[in-house]
């Protein structure tokens, strides 16, 4: 397999939550194999990352448009379709997802909070490297018919598939696993690929990280860098330097996964394998 044949985009979500996720961020984009961070615009410490994201040329940065579990950018009584009693976004991920569907003042109230997440993103100065969501509800035929339509204004070139092939499944706990969660979400996965397609909206062939989230450790991602496939495959985690950063993700082991970003263990079998390393703004 020629070296170009694999590339390997390496992403960390939640950036902006903690001081704990931004310091990982920084620390792994200069000593570690990380390539690109998706930004929390409404976070307590998203200023914070932007900041740091200034200093890092080489990092490149995405807007990870939150519209469930986690908070707003615009006030909560604009939106309150979509907040809980706390002025929070939903974290009931179904209860969100059939309000998308069946309430129009739900879905305006999703237009006006995606819009202003791109707003806010635009504000930063940063280029726009990629897009996805958390939880990954742009999955979610509505979220992603709204980020095609308000994203293109701010001149997003490329979103998440969020399609993990079976062959990361390498033991018989994983497969099933796997199958569960492709019973749910493989038509979703396949149709967001069409609209990406139809769209002209670049997006990598698939991820890894989907059956280790939160658990992302050197010995995982050795495994799974020895099962790459083809194409352009992103590898997503949610790195700190303190697994209590932020409320989001409870349980991750954060500090594993940032651990396996810097570790010299990693950067080894990258180079060993031939394989590259890019941004979603290297793709097309």
């Amino acid at each position: 397999m020629s070296q170009a044949s694999r590339r390997l985009i390496v992403t960390a979500d939640d950036f902006g939550l903690s001081w704990a996720v931004n310091e990982a961020v920084e620390r792994a984009s200069r000593d570690g194999i990380l390539t690109c961070a998706s930004l929390m615009v409404g976070e307590e410490a998203a200023e914070d990352a932007v900041a740091r994201a200034r200093r890092l040329p080489r990092l490149r940065v995405g807007l990870h448009v939150v519209v469930a579990e986690g908070r707003p950018v615009l006030a909560p009584e604009r939106i309150p379709a979509l907040c809980d009693a706390h002025g929070r976004l939903d974290g009931r991920l179904v209860h969100a997802g059939f309000r998308f569907f069946f309430r129009p003042q739900a879905r305006r109230q999703l237009a006006d909070e995606i819009e202003a997440q791109f707003a806010a993103f635009m504000r930063t100065g940063l280029p726009l490297d990629h897009v996805n969501a958390h939880k990954h509800m742009h999955l979610h035929p509505t979220v992603l018919g709204l980020i095609l339509r308000i994203g293109r204004r701010y001149g997003m070139r490329a979103v998440r598939l969020p399609y993990e092939p079976s062959t990361v499944a390498v033991s018989p706990r994983a497969w099933r696993k796997h199958w569960k969660a492709a019973s749910v979400t493989g038509l979703w996965t396949w149709l967001m690929r069409q609209r990406l397609d139809r769209a002209g909206v670049l997006h990598n062939d698939a991820v890894m990280g989907l059956l280790q989230s939160g658990a992302l450790d050197e010995a995982a991602v050795m495994q799974l860098l020895g099962n790459l496939p083809s194409g352009v495959t992103e590898l997503y985690c949610h790195p700190a330097v303190d697994d209590d950063a932020g409320a989001l993700a409870l349980g991750y082991r954060k500090k594993a996964e940032f651990e396996a970003l810097v570790s010299l263990k990693v950067a080894a079998a990258l180079r060993e394998e031939g394989i590259v390393r890019v941004g979603f703004g290297d793709l097309g």
